[in-house]
């Protein structure tokens, strides 16, 4: 059996969460990842059938039964997880019974996944539903975005917007925009399932005045969209107090899109 820590999925993990704390998206324990894992690519590296322990996920996840997922534990340094991968991330499967999660690896210290699993497996739950080649859910406190939200309408259509008016990739990377929660408490049930009911819309998920979710085929998709959300939000808080002499126009917008044979939010255009 294969080095469960030359596994390509451990050091995917491994490589996004050590960017975005550098980034500096994820200070102290902030942030958590999920990422569906297949299972005969587990197999190679784990006896599958080898249960270590079991932890309560806190609802009911039956719809993900069989489900393996590498997921960041609660408590935990984004600066850490390179140096000590099984203490920081976990391997963990779905139960039979839904509300259970059967850890296969990781976690060694007696350490659980974070408190916001339930949120992410809601979502992952939905965007399945929409895209069977989802696999990854990514929270992340990125510094811009987080500034904007303390500033800007909390509302997807006008937040989309602005966004989209930073740069002309912003519309081509998410056609579909998006969602933008007013402020709530975090790490329960209702602001994952309030999250959730977005991502039936959106692949991105603002969480106004804390950070943003964001849903990918591969953790280069995640990352990448969260990014380039980023990326506008930092233009927009340069240049929100100055006068704008240049934006792109609706038009414009419209035409990159259909440039692109892009499947995009029609209604989020004031045309």
């Amino acid at each position: 059996m294969k080095d469960i820590l030359s596994a390509p999925f451990v050091k995917e993990m491994q490589s996004v969460c050590s960017n975005m704390y550098r980034q500096g998206w994820d200070e102290r324990n902030g942030g958590n990842i999920s990422y569906m894992l297949d299972e005969t690519e587990v197999a190679e590296y784990l006896d599958i059938n080898k249960v270590i322990r079991t932890i309560p996920i806190g609802f009911n996840a039956s719809e993900l039964i069989g489900k393996i997922f590498i997921v960041t534990g609660t408590g935990k340094y984004f600066k850490n997880v390179e140096y000590d991968l099984e203490t920081n991330l976990g391997i963990i499967r779905i139960a039979e019974d839904g509300t259970t999660a059967e850890l296969l690896w990781g976690y060694r210290d007696g350490g659980r996944f974070t408190s916001e699993l339930p949120a992410h497996l809601m979502s992952h739950i939905v965007r399945l539903k929409h895209d069977p080649n989802n696999r990854v859910i990514m929270h992340t406190h990125p510094t811009y975005t987080l500034a904007m939200t303390h500033i800007h309408e909390l509302d997807d259509k006008k937040f989309t917007h602005t966004i989209w008016e930073m740069c002309t990739e912003c519309i081509v990377v998410f056609p579909d925009g998006i969602g933008v929660l007013p402020w709530m408490v975090c790490g329960n049930n209702e602001i994952g399932e309030a999250t959730a009911k977005k991502m039936e819309e959106f692949r991105l998920v603002v969480w106004a005045l804390h950070g943003i979710y964001g849903a990918g085929k591969n953790i280069d998709e995640a990352f990448g969209l969260i990014e380039t959300v980023e990326k506008a939000a930092k233009l927009y808080m340069l240049i929100a107090q100055m006068p704008h002499i240049n934006t792109i126009l609706d038009t414009e917008l419209k035409a990159v899109a259909e440039s692109f044979g892009l499947n995009y939010r029609k209604d989020f255009l004031n045309l």
